[in-house]
């Protein structure tokens, strides 16, 4: 690292080809997936490089490397176990199919469903739908169209999709 500092390109070479491999180890060894560890070793080499001025040549290497190591190793940990802790995985039934035509019956029944959920709003909240939701119209072209004002506009989007979401839940709970 020392004469990778004072510019030698073919030693910070040698040096990050090095550590790669013990990087990888290192952070399969602290705990994380398999899936991350290429993405958390190149994060190591990333912070290792912009911080390359800070190593002192006189004080051992592997001690400063495994400093910056286990940082990124529990940032990357911290960082999946909140990603765990909002994402869900999909069930193979909510995927898409590859093919073509695959899922116009399931589209089909979707819109037939929004259709016969939006025909039950009242008429103002249906048309302040349409317009700013299927049609994205803006505010000002949307109170233009229909003659409501903009805030009678927020209002009837805000209560149909309220209503909507209502009517969808009871229609999941079979009621």
């Amino acid at each position: 690292m020392a004469r990778a500092q004072t510019g030698d390109r073919d030693a910070y070479r040698r040096l990050l080809d090095g550590v790669a491999p013990y990087l990888r180890c290192f952070a399969a060894r602290h705990g994380v997936h398999p899936d991350a560890i290429e993405d958390v070793v190149q994060d190591i080499l990333i912070t290792l490089h912009r911080i390359r001025h800070t190593y002192e040549p006189e004080r051992p290497f592997g001690p400063w490397l495994v400093a910056i190591a286990g940082r990124r190793v529990v940032d990357a940990l911290r960082r999946s176990g909140r990603t765990a802790a909002r994402e869900i995985p999909l069930d193979p039934e909510h995927e898409t199919l590859p093919g073509v035509g695959a899922n116009l019956m399931e589209e089909a029944a979707d819109a037939g469903v929004l259709r016969e959920m939006l025909a039950r709003l009242p008429a103002g909240q249906r048309e302040a739908i349409r317009l700013l939701k299927f049609e994205e119209m803006s505010l000002k072209e949307a109170a233009l169209a229909s003659g409501m004002t903009v805030a009678a506009l927020k209002v009837a989007v805000h209560r149909g999709i309220a209503t909507l979401r209502k009517l969808l839940r009871q229609r999941e709970n079979g009621r």
